[in-house]
């Protein structure tokens, strides 16, 4: 059963997170700024590519992710 839970959480709460526990991070910003910087192990989605090429990047349902794009910091 796919169970989906949205919520924002802080950078202190991310990192607590991946201290815990494995998750997926995907950063949701054009290519150029993901090539800037990303988080370790992120992988990039560009905005206008979800729906194309999340299925293939992302095919464990049942996985936690968290995705981030650029924001106040």
């Amino acid at each position: 059963m796919m169970m989906t839970e949205l919520a924002t959480i802080t950078k202190d709460e991310l990192r607590s997170l991946l201290d815990r526990r494995a998750v997926t991070l995907v950063e949701i910003l054009p290519e150029f700024r993901y090539r800037e910087t990303h988080l370790p192990g992120a992988i990039n989605i560009p905005p206008g590519e979800v729906r194309e090429r999340a299925p293939a990047l992302l095919p464990d349902k049942d996985a936690e992710i968290v995705v981030y794009c650029g924001g106040p910091t």
